[in-house]
Formats: structure tokens, sequence, C-alpha cells
């Protein structure tokens, strides 16, 4: 699929001749009968032995069972010698010496010249690297289960399911009474669909929120897909709650009784275990290809994370990388794109860009309604030997769309700036409104100044994932029955959550954050005089680290009068004012001064694999600490997974997996997988708090049982979960 077929026959062919030795197969002998380890590495000479062939790529069998790590650790081992081991691998392996004599070239350069070449290098090398160890682990899983031989999904016909969408978007629509907000989202999604006959590339959505574009993008892919025969449409999202909701939405219109089509690939998705005694067992081997799938995405529609997809594409670990050859010739459509991490933008983006370039010629779609003017950066500009980076849009000039589609008004409360208190007063008097505020503390001491009312819900990630999905289920009954609801969250609610109030408040925020907020108001035009979107900076609020550049820039660029938020010139500005302040591609002469994104592209070139996914070491050649500050990581904040109990018929579901977990009976994975429900991510700082720790009964590894207070009442659906600050700090 990337043109690199004899490379990756080579590696396959050599990536184990190391148990052809002695000392490997006495040791096979000696653990024969257990589930133990033979204990006696063997990377080092397969490696050795087609290096000469494959060059640099020779990394990939070094690093087939623990993972990529650097140019270093492969010349070292190219030193090492056993002759006994060559000898009778290359007896029992004839063809490998066949192989070794038909090539009469390299089939990867030992030495890389310029960065677009050393980047080209890297994505080839993790593209093989990923091949080798998905086909190493489906042939050892076809052994296990007694299968003739490795199993893979046969090619999708990408036009049936294409048409099949059709239909069933059609179907689903057919109800719908026809409004104007109706004829916006037909438009937007006929546009998608003519858009998706252009030539493969990078292409941009752009629309306003809540004019469909869960179908428009996904309609987009399958038709692109269908017409330029790719493999697979992928869609990646930046939170759990919208990839569950999204999922549900694809499955209802692509899977039927006999063709499982659409895989959900997250941290919540559980498969049912071999064993589980969870229905029949004709379906354990449904199951088992769909946990297989997970693991290599080997499915016709894939619906997972940004986080998964793209530190799978800069990880080093088999476990991560094994579906990243799955990309190649593929539909990748990345939603809500705006909140990808602006630190780690740059990598991302020249990913983005070599995974669209021949050999591995693939399609981008990025869909927001506030798009990132990402062509502003370096990294898609042209260089030496590279035009730039040329973007599709999907609409052309959607400005007339965003005018359209406008269901809200904006009033900007910055100066004076108000107190929680005084929004709090105001906020008591209207039925039904959402209040988004920047951090957990701010959410739940608004909640507290509201909660007499007796009608006022919370969101935030203090609660577990069950109990926030059961919040959204009341809220949107409550609004939709006209029953008086007010909700405060944190900002995990501004994407994809499905939610319309007639008055929206805003604490100050980045630009795109406070178009998502007023997209949870008017969504469907279902107020006549408009939605209502006030902006305050509250004088006892609080921002998240990396808030203040993007917020003055936002009251700088459509405070008061100044702009809409959805004008796309200006957004356009602001975005490039962003970028600029951010400094996000500064390079000097001292590296250590260097943005993280920077940092990260320069061990790329260098094919420093642990650096990219581990962080470079701190104090080379005296410490093996290595600083994750500085590696490939989505989430920043180092955090500890916390299962919660808020009653007994929970504690009685949970604990026996926790005990499981506790004898060694199912793996944590397993366990987490099972448990995410009922799971809150608790920030490590947080955590190591005195206080906080004494209400945390380790179970395994950093997987803990809050015996803490949670706050939760299942009758009503209401409280703050898990709260820490209501604990007493042991001085």
């Amino acid at each position: 699929m990337f043109g690199d077929g004899e490379l990756a026959y080579m590696l396959g062919l050599f990536h184990d001749a190391g148990k052809a030795g002695c000392a490997w197969q006495e040791g096979l002998l000696r653990v024969e009968g257990t589930d133990n380890r033979v204990g006696v590495p063997h990377k080092s000479a397969g490696a050795r032995m087609v290096s000469a062939v494959a060059g640099l790529a020779a990394m990939a069998i070094s690093g087939h069972h623990g993972g990529m790590t650097d140019q270093q650790e492969l010349t070292q081992l190219r030193q090492e010698t056993d002759e006994e081991t060559d000898g009778r691998f290359l007896f029992a392996v004839p063809e490998a010496s066949a192989a070794r004599l038909a090539t009469w070239r390299r089939l990867f350069p030992n030495k890389l010249s310029s960065r677009d070449e050393r980047l080209l290098f890297e994505m080839r090398l993790r593209m093989v690297f990923s091949a080798l160890v998905d086909a190493d682990h489906l042939d050892t899983a076809a052994h296990r289960h007694g299968l003739p031989g490795p199993q893979v999904a046969p090619p999708a016909d990408m036009s049936v399911l294409a048409a099949r969408f059709a239909d069933s978007r059609a179907r689903a629509i057919q109800s719908r009474r026809p409004d104007e907000v109706s004829e916006l989202r037909e438009e937007v999604y006929q546009a998608a669909i003519n858009a998706a006959a252009s030539k493969p590339g990078i292409f941009r959505l752009a629309a306003p929120t809540g004019l469909g574009k869960t179908y428009a993008q996904a309609g987009f892919g399958l038709e692109h897909a269908a017409r330029w025969g790719k493999s697979r449409v992928i869609v990646a999202v930046p939170f759990i709650t919208i990839t569950e909701q999204n999922a549900e939405v694809y499955r209802s219109m692509l899977d039927t009784d006999d063709e499982t089509v659409v895989l959900e690939h997250h941290s919540s998705v559980r498969f049912t275990e071999e064993g589980d005694g969870q229905g029949q067992q004709s379906n354990h081997e449904s199951n088992r290809r769909q946990r297989l799938a997970a693991e290599n995405w080997d499915a016709p529609f894939v619906i997972t994370t940004t986080v998964q997809l793209f530190e799978s594409l800069f990880g080093r670990k088999p476990s991560q990388i094994r579906k990243v050859h799955r990309l190649a010739n593929s539909m990748i459509i990345l939603d809500e794109v705006q909140a990808l991490p602006h630190e780690l933008v740059v990598p991302i983006l020249s990913g983005l860009r070599t995974l669209t370039e021949p050999p591995f010629n693939a399609t981008v779609l990025l869909t927001s309604a506030t798009q990132p003017e990402f062509q502003a950066l370096t990294v898609w500009k042209p260089s030496a030997k590279r035009d730039a980076v040329q973007i599709t849009p999907v609409i052309p000039d959607p400005q007339p769309l965003f005018e359209r589609a406008r269901r809200v008004t904006y009033e900007w409360r910055l100066d004076p700036k108000p107190t929680f208190e005084q929004v709090a007063s105001e906020v008591m008097t209207q039925g039904q409104a959402l209040v988004v505020v920047n951090t957990i503390a701010d959410a739940r001491n608004l909640y507290r100044m509201l909660e007499h009312t007796g009608h006022v819900w919370h969101l935030s990630t203090r609660m577990c994932a069950k109990h926030r999905r059961t919040v959204l289920e009341t809220v949107t009954s409550r609004l939709r029955d006209g029953e008086p609801t007010l909700l405060v969250s944190t900002q995990l609610v501004e994407a994809g959550v499905d939610l319309s109030f007639p008055t929206v408040w805003r604490a100050l925020a980045p630009a795109d954050s406070l178009q998502q907020a007023a997209g949870r108001s008017n969504r469907n035009g279902e107020f006549p005089d408009g939605g209502r979107v006030i902006v305050f900076d509250p004088a006892d609020g609080h921002m998240p680290a990396g808030y203040t550049t993007a917020c003055g820039l936002t009251v700088e660029h459509f405070s008061q009068a100044i702009a809409k938020l959805d004008d796309q010139q200006a957004l356009a500005r602001y975005y490039r004012a962003l970028y600029r302040d951010l400094q996000l591609e500064r390079t000097s002469h001292d590296k250590t001064k260097w943005p993280v994104g920077q940092k990260i592209q320069d061990n790329r070139e260098k094919l420093d694999f642990r650096a990219v996914a581990d962080g470079p070491l701190i104090d080379a050649g005296k410490s093996a600490k290595r600083d994750k500050r500085e590696a490939f990581r989505m989430i920043r904040e180092e955090s500890v997974p916390l299962v919660i109990a808020a009653n007994e018929s929970e504690a009685q579901r949970i604990d026996p997996l926790l005990q499981a977990v506790s004898d060694g009976t199912i793996t944590a994975r397993t366990a987490l997988r099972k448990l995410q429900p009922w799971t809150v991510q608790l920030g490590t700082q947080v955590a190591q708090r005195a206080d906080v720790a004494a209400s945390i009964d380790n179970v395994v590894g950093d997987l803990g049982r809050w015996c803490g207070t949670y706050n939760w009442n299942a009758d009503t659906c209401q409280g703050v979960g898990l709260d820490e600050d209501a604990l007493e700090t042991i001085l």
C-alpha cells in the first residue's frame, strides 16, 4: 500500500533470526509447558544480518518487541558477532540467503540528507515497522487459535458502503419538517458529496455548529474513498463523548445484521472477553475479531480519538504503532480540528502533509466551525523540494453560510468584571441557561451558588462517564419538555454535545471555544427571538495554563463590535497572530529554547524514536531519566485512574472486577475497559496530596479505588462528583 513490500519482506524474513541460536532454543525448552518468557534476547542477529540491505530500517527488527529506539542502538547491534546463530538461521531458512543475494541494491538508506528526506524516511520507517509488528502479532494469534493463517479482513467495497450511508441518511431525515436549518444542513451535505470527487489531498470543511457535520464528513469520506480507491475511512475526534455519540450514529447507518463495518476504538470501548459469560458462544469469534481489529484498525470505517490517532502515529511501541500502516491510502477525517494542542501542531501538520504525499497517498479532511489557519505555518509552506500544501475547501466561500446560519447574538461583559455571585444572581432569573467556565473549581463554586434552586446540574471530568451521560440525558429531556433547567459545565460540553439553550454564559476563553459554546444556544433555531451568548470575564475566575495569550487576542480581534466570531477573515487573522505570539516555530542556535513541537521535529529527523515518544534524556551519559514534558503527548497532565462507586449497587459491579485485577485473574487493561464508565482521571499532583491519597485504595499500578466522598444523587442526577477541595488538607 506504500511501496515498501520488498523491504517489509526482508524484515519479516529476518526479524526472528536470533531464535535460531542455541541459547534461545535451550531457553525455549526450559519454559516449555509454562507461560514464562524465554528470557533470551533475539533482536540483534536479524538486525545485524539484514542491515547491509535494509540500512536504517534494520531498527524495525531491533525494536519489534520492545519498541524502536535510536540509531545508536542499531550501531551497537551491528558491531556484535554470532557466527553460530547466523549459520544455524541461514541453514534453517535457506530463502534468507537467496533473498540477500537477489537484492542488489539497498532498500533503505544508511544516511539521510535534507530535512524533507529525513522526515519522509522517518515516516517510511514507522510504516514498515507497523507492518512488521502487525504481521508478527497476526501470525502469533493464528498459531495460538489454531487457525490456518493470519486473519485479515477482505477489502471493503466502499461504493456499497457509500450508497448504504446515503440511503440511511435519507431515511433518517425524511421525517423532519422542512425549515431553514434543515435546508442549510442539506446544502452542507451536498457540498461535501460534490467535493468528494476532487483529487486526493487535504480538504477543509468550514461550517457553523449544528449544521450536520457528522453526516457531511462521513458522506464525504465514503464517497471520496469509493471514487479514489481508499482502503478505509478513519474519523478522529478530540473527546470521547463525541466519539461515542458519533459511533452510535455511524453504526446505525452502516452496520447490518450480517456485517460489522464501524470500529470504535478508544479507552472507553469494551469488547466482550472470552470467558466473561456474556452472550452466546457463537458471539465469541465476532468479539475476538473486533478486539483484533481495534489493535490494528483492520476495518473499513474506524472512529477513534485524536489522542489515539496521533500518539500511535508518533509512538514507538508495537502495541501503539501496529495500526499506523493502515493510514496509508486511507481517508482521514479530523473532526473539531481546532482542538489540536497548539504546542504539537507543528509535528502533527508535518505528519499529515507526509501522509498525503507519495508513497502514502492518504486524504485528510479538516472539519470545524472555527478553522485554524494552518497554512500560515512554515511546515505547510513551500520548501526547496516541495510545493506549499494546497487545501481544497469543501465550501469555497463559507462566509455567506455562516451569516445565514447565525442564530445567536453576543454580549460582552469584560469591564467591569462581574463576580460569580453577580452571574449566579442573574442566571437564577433565567428559566433555562448554560454556564460554561474554564476550570473544575469554578464550575463547583458556581454550581453551589445555584444549588438551592433545585433545578441546576453540573458537568465536569470529576464525574465518571456514566454519570456525565446521565446528566446529559436528564438535561436534554428537561429542555425538550420546557422545564426550568440550569447547567454549569466545564469546556467538555462545548464540542459535539447536542444541547440547545436559549441563553449561554461563557467565561472568557479563546475565540474557538466561545464559538463552540455558542453552538449550544438556539442550535436548531427553535427560539424565535434567537439565542443569547454572554461572554464574561469573572473577577474571581481562573484560566487554564496557556489561555492568556489566546484570550488577549480574542478580546483584541472580536470583543464588542470589532468583528463577529464567525467572521472567517477575522478568524484567520486571529490564528495568524496566535501562532506568531506563541512562537510555535521559533528556532535559534540554543535548542534548549526551542518550543516543544520543534524539539520533537528535530528528534524525528534524527530517527530518535525514544526521544519523540518518551522525551529526550535530561542528562545524557549520566542518567537514563527522560524529560516527558518534551515528548509527543496529546494530554500533558499526568493522571491516575480512580474507580468510583456512588452507591452499593455500583459497588457490587465494580468491586469484583477490582478484586480480579488484584488477584491477577484478569489484566488491568481488560479491567480498565470494563470499569471505564465508573472511572475518574485525577491529576497526579492532586492524587498525591496527603488528604486525597488517604482516600485512595491502590489496586494495581496506578489504578485506585476512591473511598472518599463522591457527591452524587442518583435520584436527581445532581452533584459535583469527586470533590478534592472538600477534603481537609493535612499540612
